[in-house]
């Protein structure tokens, strides 16, 4: 029984096998390649961080999904990042010599200590790409990050996706503005992200009997555009710094349907409070047809690296890479297709060997003594072609089913 434990992996811990790791490296390389083209460069923050810099910011949220341990070196707390967008942030705060918008983008792992809602729901050790721009204030940037995230779901063939927006702003204004204390504004966040309507209505008459409609109707304001104007009429006496959020939310609603089709499934719900603690405005999920969670998540996160000593507004997303590979199936591309080739016995078949992979087709060497023939060989390892000398030369043939191929 020792020995049959050691090939369980943890709960919620994964290992990608081929081919799906090709496909994932595939889907990777073609993000960063969209991200580049955009104007993105590439970062590599690293897997294990100090952890006061893995919850500043926007990491604040993440304190129960981060592993922490002591750094045996010099005794330091350090935690694996659970999420890459606060070490973007550092590093946007070190290039102060960097004044106007800058793009950041990055691939790499994230690993969650603890499931969302108590429930493993998929893999919780992450391969995460993202792109954030630093920066900019105006609304130009918030329209550049979600269609960015529309085209990476559809360069990973997922072009169905249908976006959902919210902004905290509106529930933390209100908060304030009716003097809910600190605890209560917790504890109604967490009724308002169960949707618990009668819940939240309950606790603010406990809290103030006069006032209580206005934040339990945040549970209600869900839907397409329509919720916009009844959030306005049921929010129209509210103060400035929420209306200011309602408009932000309506003017990136209509330049969205206006002008960017792939955009143009647009639902709201305002009782969506993902990040309130530090989103300052308008955030943003996109859903599959048929799916109940997120694909991609993003949004404003102003003054974010404000904890590394250099405060510049913000706007993101990210997706996690292997959920995307998870949810595209399709034949196997031309990488998984190879060739097979005798042991380069003689220089003009290494050669010839040497010039098809450095065109990037791959090559595969049948080697001496191994178990499965040449057929068996090829099919395990997906090759449909092969290399057979015809005359002084070597030239790539197909293989058939009834090839005898190199037997």
């Amino acid at each position: 029984m020792k020995k049959l434990h050691r090939w369980l992996l943890p709960e919620g811990i994964d290992e990608v096998l081929p081919p799906q790791a090709r496909r994932l490296d595939e889907l990777g390389r073609r993000l960063l390649d969209l991200f580049s083209a955009w104007g993105y460069e590439l970062v590599m923050p690293p897997l294990v961080d100090s952890l006061d810099s893995l919850l500043a910011g926007s990491g604040a949220d993440l304190g129960s999904q981060i592993f922490k341990f002591i750094d045996p070196h010099d005794g330091r707390l350090l935690g694996v990042r659970a999420d890459i967008t606060p070490q973007t942030a550092r590093i946007d705060a070190r290039q102060p010599q960097q004044q106007g918008p800058a793009r950041l983008c990055y691939l790499g792992s994230a690993l969650h200590a603890s499931p969302a809602g108590g429930v493993w729901s998929g893999s919780r050790n992450l391969l995460q790409a993202g792109a954030e721009l630093y920066g900019h204030s105006g609304m130009e940037s918030d329209l550049e990050i979600i269609c960015l995230a529309q085209e990476a779901l559809s360069t990973a063939g997922l072009p169905d996706a249908h976006l959902e927006l919210g902004h905290p702003g509106i529930f933390r204004t209100l908060a304030n503005e009716v003097g809910l204390e600190r605890w209560q504004a917790l504890e109604l966040f967490h009724i308002l992200q169960r949707k618990a309507a009668d819940e939240a209505e309950l606790r603010l008459k406990e809290w103030l009997p006069r006032q209580a409609g206005v934040l339990s109707a945040l549970c209600e304001l869900h839907g397409d555009m329509e919720v916009l104007s009844e959030a306005e009429r049921l929010l129209a006496g509210a103060g400035a710094p929420t209306q200011g959020c309602l408009r932000e939310l309506r003017r990136l609603a209509t330049e969205l349907q206006k002008g960017y089709a792939a955009c143009s499934q647009l639902h709201f719900d305002l009782g969506e409070l993902r990040g309130f603690h530090y989103h300052t405005g308008v955030v943003f999920t996109a859903y599959l047809p048929g799916h109940g969670q997120g694909v991609a998540f993003g949004g404003r996160y102003d003054d974010v690296g404000k904890a590394f000593g250099r405060a510049r507004q913000a706007t993101g997303f990210s997706v996690d890479v292997k959920r995307l590979a998870t949810l595209v199936s399709g034949p196997p591309t031309r990488g998984d297709m190879g060739i097979l080739a005798p042991w380069p016995g003689d220089k003009q078949l290494r050669e010839t060997v040497r010039r098809l992979r450095a065109g990037g087709e791959r090559v595969i060497h049948l080697l001496s003594k191994q178990a499965a023939g040449a057929t068996e060989f090829a099919a395990e390892s997906g090759c449909n072609r092969i290399l057979r000398r015809t005359g002084k030369t070597w030239r790539v043939e197909l293989l058939g089913p009834d090839d005898p191929a190199l037997d």
